[in-house]
């Protein structure tokens, strides 16, 4: 099972996440509030984005993993069937 994105779909992933990170950056430099405040929310942005980014790695990671035991789970029953002769008398 081979899946891939298609460019359109990286292209609107990628748009969404430059226009979500730009509003917010300029939300929060625009809020009546001091600097202090205005700083612990842009650290606040820049650890979820952060945060975002490797709860997906992580999730992809785990996904390729499962896939490379399906696939040699996969295998091993092949080998398994191509060597099974239901004819063959029954040694003992």
């Amino acid at each position: 099972m081979n899946t891939k994105t298609t460019f359109a779909f990286f292209v609107q992933s990628a748009l969404s996440f430059g226009i979500a990170l730009t509003g917010m950056g300029v939300g929060i430099a625009y809020l009546p509030v001091n600097a202090w405040m205005r700083a612990f929310l842009g650290l606040g942005l820049l650890y979820t984005v952060t945060s975002a980014f490797t709860l997906a790695k992580v999730i992809r990671d785990q996904q390729e993993t499962a896939s490379v035991v399906q696939r040699v789970d996969q295998a091993r029953l092949d080998r398994i069937l191509t060597e099974h002769d239901p004819f063959r008398a029954p040694s003992g």
